[in-house]
């Protein structure tokens, strides 16, 4: 009562909406319990009366189902309690609503009852319920005549088996003759019933137990003609449900071999009549997929999926033959990433059976693939990325070579570029798989299509190695939280390794690529480039590019990843590819080898065959490896660096060893070494293992690999030899090569050969026909051959001569270094030279191998000899030296004696040295005989010899010059008679000076210096010891002046030379008889006031006055030096025979301007020698006008006032000079400052010679012997 107030107290539309629920002819007799307490208010008793109540309208029905339904799904509990409050009014209220949904026509009622049913039975999930409703159904179909009104019953229970799974298995046990009636329903014309019937068959069929049961049914009943009605299905409904039914057969294999047989029968009947309406799978999805409407196609696509994933071996063939490709390649050009990863899916499947490949659907669809890989690389969908790599890498993996993929060029290209921007991703899920598409790609007969695409291709491979490069230099412990674990760091280093396995086997393909088209002419290069164009795109740039990618990318990729963890299969492919490269860059696989090999390779090699290869294990990665070594070990021994080349015999035997014993070795450095020193009857392959351990040992050890200790590989190699001479075996002579230089690198400075290693050794070396065969260059063999006297005695002179044929050390650049530079001697030349210290005798060998060796390797030594005595001045063997000289002087006089210049091309070097050897020795040294012997040789070498055999005069020059002026005054003059007692080297000196003033033919300027220098000083030394003269010379004065007057370019030292030639003339008057000056041609009349002078004459005088001025303004000290002295000269032989024409000459005004020229030169320049010597001449004659009282006191002052401790001892002798000369002419007025000076130099004297070592007299000048002293005093 109290809710009937409730509810009439409601408003207005409240109350018109609530009584529509109610059936207001009944609602006052029911019990308010019926009553819903929450809006709606809907009683329960009401829809009991109303619903059934065939007076009632269906809208008022409807709204009340709606109402209900609404209830229902707001207020679930309260409902569901109203309804259980009496079994007998729910369960009527379930019957009545299942007679108004089979009464009713009314599809938007039977559908409101449909759902309310579902919603009670699954609420109150009551048995009884359940059982009840499913007997409605049963009853309903089995009592109707026809199929026309089992529309909402076969929905209500396919809705009612979806909502309660369970009820599957309970349906097909407890009401099997169900079947029949839905057998009925799939004949009946009416593709809603077919659609229902299709849809619950799909409910009970998703039931493995239910599906088991009907398995009978479907074999024998409903398989024909399920395919029947999916082929005939008009409606998208029906099309759905078949296909849904469809989808949960194929979850079965039996039921999948039931379809596709059936499918294979009808397809064999095709061309026979049969039962009508028969089809086959394969045929109506080909129809689905040509229908327009994506969602099927998606759903057939799923199913031929869900049928191939069996066996597609078993099932792609009908759907090959039903040309389910064809469609599906074209499915590739969607917008729908669902239909084109559906697509992808099936092909990948398809793809495993050959029949698609040899039906050519590859090659119909391939472009349509690269399409659809292109536009789905632009989406953002990791998935589809993937599976369209996944099929491309398929077709690509397994198109047979006969059918050819890309029938254009421009086609190759597309996929290239496609692979590319793949193998860019940054998602390396997307990466990997594009690898692997790569990989397949690199084959053959994919790019054969003319012309080859090198750039392209080379483009791709760069993309794929960058990619790797940048993951392997990911960090392993990034993570965007917290810290990794070390099993993830595990499962990082893995996945790097498998990503680097698979960039590596595309890598390895490429270069199986560049070795197939070595032999075909047509992959060279592009035929279409223009003949002017440059050539990027061709073979040999491809194979450059391989090489130079893989030294700059693999190699240290793979280095990298060794340090983390190491994988016989990564390892495998790396070294196949390292092999390879040897192969397709073969102008390059030598420098390829020595790179490797001084990388550590062999080791490396070595160290994978004893980790991964002993006993069986790895056989692939042995013979890899084997195979690599083999390859590298034949490319350095076939152009080696530091020995000769093999023969063609030698290599075919090493080869042969290498491919026999390379794969029996897989021990670890201490297990070889102890291989090399057994001792123990070792024969066979034992001794060949040892062989091939020796090579691999060498190689390394030449190229600074050295893995293994050196002490132990000395004790270890000696025990080789020692086995070899007790079983009286002789090895190959690469092995025997390999096994010296061996022992040379590893013998410790202190340690030593055993004598018996020595023996062996030596005895071993006297069996082969030449050192170069087993000779290595390198310092140490060099020191282990001349350590040993047995050895130095029997081979020092030949491996000496091996070691400067070898030796590429700057010579010329040693030979051009003027003596005070000591720039760093190679290492080789210091170890020499190291050698050469600690045993002179070997310098006899070298001198020998002047004589005895080619000229290019004895000019080498002689260089060497120079060096070594200009670094070495402590190392006395002069004397030594000297006798060898002499005797090979001798032997080359007697053999070419008649032509020096015929003689070895090494003669000028040979006596250059001997000008250095002489060089060597101190000063005011008496000349023994052998001395005197080498100048009478070189002498009479001299005199058989013509002005243009510069290279053999200017060394033997500079030799006699620094004979006659480094030696003792006795020894000077004996050497001096021993020269001039040679004619025809006094004619030669003739020759050559009057060549001087020769426009043409005359010889370099070095040697004319060395012999006006020669000739001044023969002059002096006959002059002064009074000596015989056996020729006489002659020399034009007139030209001597001219050269003066005129002297040549850039020649001062030769300037200089004359001076002291014309100084010695004038200090001996011109009455030498040696030297005849005479006059050049005729001779005007001489004037009165000449005849004093002759054979000078006034202007004569005049014009080398001239001349002496202007060869003083060029501040050369040297020829400054010669200047002034010339100066001395000739006034003091104008003073002897003429004082007024000397007093004239001293006075000449330009004499001032030269004077204060010459003290224009900075601070202190009235200090330099030269200048002070002209002063101490000017105030000699008194020439007041050029230097005056005052001025020379200015200069004592500024002498005094200097530190005269840091003056030379010439600078101090020409002051104390001048100083003296000033004193004794009375100009010195202050007389403190002459004490001063006096003491100054009395005190100074002691000291200067101490603190202040003399200037080197000796010099060689432009490669001009000059003694200073003879030039200056």
């Amino acid at each position: 009562m109290a809710v009937r107030e409730a509810a009439a107290g409601l408003p207005g539309p409240g109350r018109d909406e609530e009584a529509a629920l109610l059936f207001e002819r009944a609602h006052y007799r029911h019990d308010p319990r019926w009553l819903l307490p929450v809006p709606p208010r809907l009683c329960l008793a009401c829809a009991l009366e109303l619903l059934p109540e065939p007076g009632v309208s269906l809208v008022r029905k409807k709204h009340v189902l709606s109402g209900f339904r609404d209830a229902l799904m707001r207020h679930a509990s309260l409902v569901m309690q109203l309804v259980a409050q009496d079994q007998r009014a729910y369960i009527h209220f379930i019957s009545m609503l299942f007679g108004l949904l089979c009464n009713v026509e009314d599809g938007s009622i039977t559908d409101l009852c449909t759902e309310v049913l579902i919603q009670l039975t699954t609420q109150l999930k009551s048995e009884q319920t359940i059982h009840c409703l499913l007997d409605e159904c049963h009853k309903e179909l089995c009592n109707m005549p026809c199929m026309r009104g089992s529309l909402a019953t076969l929905t209500l229970l396919g809705k009612l088996v979806d909502a309660i799974p369970a009820l599957a298995d309970k349906l097909v046990m407890e009401h099997s003759d169900l079947m029949e009636h839905l057998l009925r329903g799939l004949l009946y014309p009416n593709e809603g019933v077919q659609a229902s019937v299709c849809y619950l068959y799909g409910k009970l069929y998703s039931s493995p137990v239910a599906a088991e049961m009907l398995l009978g049914h479907f074999r024998e009943k409903l398989c024909p003609l399920f395919l029947s009605t999916m082929d005939g299905a008009q409606t998208k409904e029906l099309q759905i449900n078949c296909l849904g039914l469809l989808r949960q057969l194929l979850k079965y294999d039996l039921f999948v071999s039931m379809i596709m047989n059936k499918s294979a029968l009808v397809e064999s009947t095709e061309g026979v009549e049969g039962p009508p309406g028969e089809t086959s799978l394969p045929l109506v999805l080909k129809k689905l997929l040509l229908s327009r409407d994506e969602t099927l196609q998606v759903a057939s696509a799923h199913c031929i999926t869900a049928v191939l994933v069996h066996s597609p071996a078993k099932h792609a063939p009908a759907f090959i033959h039903a040309d389910i490709p064809e469609f599906l390649f074209e499915h590739l050009s969607s917008s729908s990433e669902v239909l084109v990863w559906s697509s992808y899916n099936c092909l990948i499947l398809l793809a495993e059976e050959p029949l698609f490949f040899s039906k050519c659907h590859t090659v119909y669809g391939i472009e349509s693939v690269v399409r659809s890989l292109q536009g789905s690389l632009r989406m953002n969908n990791t998935e589809l990325h993937k599976q369209g790599l996944l099929l491309f890498a398929e077709i690509l993996t397994r198109q047979p070579e006969e059918i050819k993929l890309f029938t254009s060029s421009a086609m190759c290209r597309d996929a290239g570029r496609a692979l590319q921007e793949a193998v860019s991703s940054p998602v390396l899920e997307v990466a990997a798989e594009a690898v692997k598409a790569i990989s397949a790609f690199l084959r053959k007969d994919h790019q054969s299509a003319l012309p080859v695409l090198y750039k392209e291709l080379q483009a791709l491979l760069k993309a794929m190695l960058s990619r790797c490069a940048d993951f392997s230099q990911t960090p392993l412990n990034w993570r965007p939280l917290g810290r990794v674990s070390n099993r993830d760091s595990e499962k990082a280093i893995l996945r790097r390794g498998k990503f680097l396995l698979n960039t590596l086997e595309a890598f390895r393909n490429a270069c199986r690529l560049a070795v197939a088209f070595q032999n075909e002419p047509s992959a060279q290069e592009n035929p279409f480039t223009a003949p002017s164009a440059e050539k990027e795109d061709t073979l040999e740039a491809f194979s450059e590019f391989l090489l130079s990618a893989c030294d700059s990318l693999c190699i240290p990729m793979v280095m990298r990843y060794s340090e983390q963890a190491t994988h016989p299969a990564l390892m495998e492919v790396f070294l196949s590819v390292l092999r390879s490269l040897f192969v397709i860059v073969p102008y390059m696989k030598e420098k390829f080898s020595k790179k490797l090999a001084t990388s550590s390779f062999i080791q490396l090699t070595l160290e994978l065959k004893a980790r991964f290869c002993s006993g069986q294990s790895h056989s692939a990665l042995n013979q890899v490896c084997s195979s690599f070594l083999y390859y590298m070990c034949i490319n350095l021994l076939s152009a080696p660096e530091k020995t000769g080349p093999p023969s063609q015999e030698e290599l075919s035997a090493v080869s042969e060893l290498l491919q026999h014993g390379l794969p029996q070795i897989s021990s670890r450095s201490p297990e070889s070494l102890a291989l090399l020193s057994d001792r123990q009857n070792v024969e066979g392959a034992a001794r060949q293992r040892q062989y091939c351990i020796l090579l691999l040992f060498y190689l390394a050890y030449l190229h600074e690999d050295r893995f293994v200790s050196e002490a132990e590989l000395f004790v270890a190699v000696q025990s080789f030899f020692l086995s070899l001479q007790d079983q009286g075996e002789c090895p190959p002579l690469v092995v025997f090569r390999a096994s010296i230089y061996l022992l040379a690198i590893c013998q410790d400075k202190d340690g030593a050969l055993d004598e018996a290693v020595v023996g062996a050794i030596r005895k071993y070396l006297e069996g082969i026909l030449d050192l170069h065969l087993v000779y290595t260059h390198h310092p140490l063999l060099l020191r282990l051959f001349l350590s040993y006297p047995e050895l130095m005695s029997r081979f020092g002179h030949r491996v000496l001569e091996l070691w400067f044929s070898w030796e590429e050390s700057i010579y010329e650049e040693l030979d051009d270094v003027p003596s005070a530079g000591q720039p760093t001697l190679p290492a080789s030349l210091a170890a020499l030279f190291h050698m050469l210290r600690s045993s002179p005798s070997i310098l006899l060998i070298l001198l020998d191998l002047i004589y005895s060796s080619p000229v290019h390797t004895a000019r080498k030594v002689l260089i060497i000899l120079r060096t070594f005595l200009k670094r070495n001045e402590d190392v006395q063997v002069g004397g030594l030296i000297r006798g060898h000289f002499l005797l090979i002087l001798q032997h080359l006089l007697v053999e070419h004696g008649s032509s020096p210049s015929g003689a070895s091309g090494n003669l000028p070097l040979l006596l250059s040295l001997l000008s250095l050897v002489q060089l060597r020795n101190e000063s005011e040294q008496e000349l023994d005989s052998m001395a005197m012997k080498l100048l009478h040789q070189v002498s009479k070498l001299c005199g058989k010899c013509s002005p243009t055999d510069t290279d053999i005069l200017q060394p033997s020059f500079n030799f006699l010059y620094w004979s006659l002026h480094q030696t003792t005054l006795g020894s000077q003059k004996r050497a001096a008679a021993v020269l001039l007692s040679s004619t025809a080297l006094i004619e030669l000196l003739e020759k050559m000076l009057a060549l001087t003033w020769a426009e043409e033919g005359s010889p370099r300027t070095e040697l004319l210096c060395s012999a006006w220098l020669l000739t001044a000083s023969f002059s002096a030394q006959q002059h002064d010891g009074n000596l015989q003269v056996h020729q006489t010379l002659s020399v034009e004065l007139d030209q001597v002046l001219k050269a003066l007057s005129f002297p040549k370019k850039k020649a001062a030292l030769l300037s200089a030379a004359i001076l002291r030639f014309l100084r010695t003339a004038l200090q001996q008057s011109f009455a030498s008889a040696l030297v005849a000056l005479l006059p050049s041609g005729a001779q005007p009349p001489t004037a009165p006031e000449d005849t004093v002078l002759a054979p000078l004459g006034t202007s004569q005088v005049l014009s080398l006055v001239i001349g002496l001025q202007n060869l003083l303004v060029q501040k050369d000290p040297l020829l400054s030096h010669a200047c002034v002295g010339c100066l001395e000269a000739l006034l003091d032989y104008l003073h002897a025979r003429s004082p007024d024409v000397a007093l004239h000459v001293a006075s000449q005004p330009w004499n001032r301007f030269l004077l204060f020229t010459l003290l224009d030169a900075g601070e202190n320049s009235f200090l330099r020698p030269e200048i002070l010597r002209l002063m101490t001449l000017f105030v000699q004659f008194r020439s007041s006008s050029i230097l005056s009282h005052e001025e020379a006191g200015y200069v004592l002052r500024g002498a005094a006032l200097a530190d005269l401790s840091t003056l030379s001892s010439t600078t101090l002798q020409a002051l104390r000079g001048f100083f003296l000369q000033v004193q004794s002419m009375g100009l010195l007025a202050d007389d403190g400052m002459a004490q001063t000076l006096q003491a100054s130099f009395e005190g100074l004297s002691p000291r200067a010679s101490i603190a202040q070592p003399p200037l080197q007299d000796m010099l060689c000048l432009g490669g001009v012997a000059v003694s200073l002293s003879h030039i200056r005093d």
